[in-house]
Parts: C-alpha cells; structure tokens; sequence
C-alpha cells in the first residue's frame, strides 16, 4: 500500500511537470532554429506568430493578437540591435491592436539596415501594417496580407461612415453619430500611417493610392491579398521563402488533445517515388 501510494504521488507529479518540461524543450527548439537561420542570413530574426496556445496544464486554448505586451517586446530587441545589422521579423498573426502595430511598424520603418518580413502563411490587419514597413516582404505561395481599415468594436469604420450617406442626420441616433465622428478620424489616421510607410518604397502619389485602398474600406477586413495583388499594389514581395522559417512555424503548435481536422504524412512527397524520397 505504501508502494502504491509513492507511486501515485511520483506519477501526479510527473504528469504536473510534464507540460512545463515539453514547453522549456519546446522554447530551446524554438531559440536553435533562430539562431540557425540568424547565422544564414547574418540578421537578427525576431518571432511574432500568434497561434492557438493552452494555458497551464489545463490545456484551455485562447486566441492571440498583437497587444502592447508584442510592442515592447519587438521594441526592445530593435533597440537591441546594431543600426548596420538586418532584421528579419517572423510574422503570423491574424492582426490586433492599432496602437502596438503602429509602433512597431514605425520601429521598423527607422531601423537603418535592411528589414525583412517573413510571411508563411498570413498577416492581417495589424499584421499587414507592420508587414508594410519592410524593405521586402517575403511571403509563402499561398500565405496573405489583408486590408488595414480600422474597426470600432465589431463594425468597420467605413462603413459607420456609409450611414450618414445612406439616411438623413435627423434619423441617426446620438451614438451613431459619435461612432461616425471616431470612424472619420480613425480612417484618417491609419491612411496617413499606411501612406507614410509606403513612401519610402513608392512615389508620393502612388502612396497615396495604395494607402488609400487598403486602408479605407475598399474590401472586407478579412479580404486575402495573395501574392500577385500584393506585386499590383507596388510592394516588394519575394517567394523565396528559406526552409527554416517553416521548420520554425512547426515549432509553434497548436495546442495537443484535441481530435485533429486535417492529417497527413508529414513527409515531402516526390512523383513517382516514395514518400520522403528524391
């Protein structure tokens, strides 16, 4: 009995540290393959990716978005990095606050060497303003950026903005028009930010124009800009997307226990051949 008993708390007390000790082997993975593609590129690679995670041993996932903890985060190692040496930002993220993207896209846009944003497979929204400050952007195939309209709660600015066209003042409540006044002012403000990280790559006037389409309602928020739409606006977008950043995203998981909705062999597969084969 007293052997049972041992073993009951010895085996508690393994399966109590065993997510800390899988998330500290998953954190060294994580800094190896940084520094690996670091040494490659001669750069200073920063992560913003923004997945699934759990919380604790309870395993609750919660949904990430860029927050003010990211700025100051992605600040500090910018401010930590020679002004002659490249920074390359790992970006995946579905996009968030305003204020924390602006500042580190504006960050960015005042790093004196070259910057380059990785996108394996989606920055939207804030995630694209930041994208923007970047001397290339380097997107995967079939990764997407997003329009950069603001959003007031769970309405786009813009389209606050279409009620006063579409209905006399007299019947629009108070709160409407309030929400109205702010849209106005957000839109203008993120035009303005747009058009000045833009201008660094593209005529004034062209600025402009790109900022004025991607900022002030022209597509839904969650419109994709692949690759080819992105190259028709006038940004730098490469595809030539190195191995580690995608050995790097598999080392940001979503979170375990869950019944999986896609499977496969994670193995390269060749025509006429085996998996895994040349």
């Amino acid at each position: 009995m007293d052997i049972f008993f041992q073993l009951f708390w010895l085996f508690f007390i393994l399966s109590a540290l065993s997510p800390y000790l899988q998330q500290q082997m998953l954190l060294g993975a994580r800094a190896r393959k940084i520094a690996e593609l670091e040494k490659k590129r001669k750069s200073r690679v920063i992560t913003l990716i923004h997945r699934q995670e759990a919380v604790s041993f309870l395993g609750i996932p919660i949904s990430r978005f860029i927050n003010i903890d990211d700025s100051e985060q992605v600040l500090r190692a910018i401010r930590l990095t020679d002004k002659n040496m490249p920074i390359d930002l790992v970006l995946h993220t579905p996009g968030g606050l305003v204020l924390a993207a602006e500042q580190i896209a504006e960050a960015l846009l005042r790093h004196p060497a070259k910057v380059t944003v990785f996108v394996p497979h989606y920055a939207m929204s804030g995630g694209t303003l930041i994208a923007l400050a970047a001397d290339e952007i380097v997107m995967d195939e079939n990764a997407v950026l997003g329009p950069v309209d603001p959003q007031l709660g769970q309405y786009p600015a813009a389209s606050v903005l279409k009620v006063l066209e579409k209905k006399p003042i007299q019947e629009i409540d108070d709160q409407t028009l309030i929400l109205a006044d702010v849209a106005e002012k957000a839109l203008k403000q993120v035009k303005a930010t747009v058009k000045n990280l833009l201008k660094k790559h593209m005529p004034e006037d062209r600025a402009e124009e790109v900022a004025h389409i991607l900022s002030q309602g022209t597509w839904t928020h969650d419109y994709p800009i692949d690759v080819a739409q992105a190259r028709e606006l006038g940004l730098r977008v490469s595809t030539e997307m190195p191995l580690e950043v995608y050995e790097l995203m598999d080392l940001y998981p979503q979170p375990q226990g869950q019944r999986p909705s896609v499977q496969y062999v994670p193995l390269p597969y060749r025509q006429g051949g085996q998996p895994g084969g040349r």
